[in-house]
């Protein structure tokens, strides 16, 4: 059975999602929708009709088990790029928007821009700019609830750039107390820095514990 949602912004359990990872159907893009949303453990992909997922399993990044090839910390060292946060979450869900990407066109459409824009605004949603000298070439941006930074995209328009970004996030991370570092689905370029996935029931256990923690973004 798929959950049809209402005005009120509560979400079904995700233990009772499809196979397909679908949890419900319906509902609207308000801030407290969304953080309870991933309070819940899902997010949205969709917006006609608007979807929420929790896919089983869950990619995540162990927070003290990032991977960094000996490859890419000479990318690193060599300061080609440097990193900010916050500078330009505008500028990175945009880039995000017109990744070009193999399933076709882009989930982050105009309603998902506004929406984690009004996020950014409120405190919630966080970007990581990644720059050569005055450009924006590649970035990050994802939400944060307690001691959970849920990734939700990254975009580069030069080689290495996301991973830089992705680098120091993960030590930022590490520094600022959180706990569970989410990227919903495993990728290639994700696994490769040390992403793994996780059993649903094990994500959610330890998302109840993440969102209790008290932990700034900065």
């Amino acid at each position: 059975m798929i959950w049809q949602l209402d005005h009120r912004p509560i979400f079904p359990d995700p233990r009772d999602a499809e196979p397909s990872g679908l949890v419900a159907v319906g509902g609207d893009f308000t801030p407290d929708r969304l953080v309870a949303a991933y309070r819940t453990g899902v997010f949205p992909w969709t917006v006609d009709p608007i979807t929420w997922w929790s896919p089983d399993p869950r990619a995540v990044f162990e927070i003290n088990g990032f991977h960094t090839p000996k490859s890419l910390k000479r990318v690193i060292r060599s300061r080609i790029f440097s990193v900010t946060f916050d500078r330009d979450f505008a500028g990175v869900i945009s880039g995000c928007a017109d990744a070009p990407r193999q399933e076709g066109a882009t989930w982050i459409s105009d309603p998902f821009q506004k929406a984690y824009l009004q996020l950014h605004r409120m405190g919630w949603a966080h970007s990581v700019e990644v720059w050569n000298g005055t450009a924006l070439v590649g970035g990050i941006y994802g939400v944060a609830v307690g001691g959970l930074f849920a990734g939700e995209s990254m975009f580069h328009i030069e080689s290495n750039a996301s991973k830089v970004g992705l680098v120091v996030l993960a030590e930022h991370l590490v520094q600022r107390g959180f706990q569970l570092f989410d990227i919903q689905m495993l990728t290639p370029v994700t696994e490769a820095l040390g992403a793994i996935e996780i059993p649903r029931e094990e994500y959610l256990h330890r998302l109840q514990k993440a969102v209790g923690v008290e932990a700034t973004f900065g």
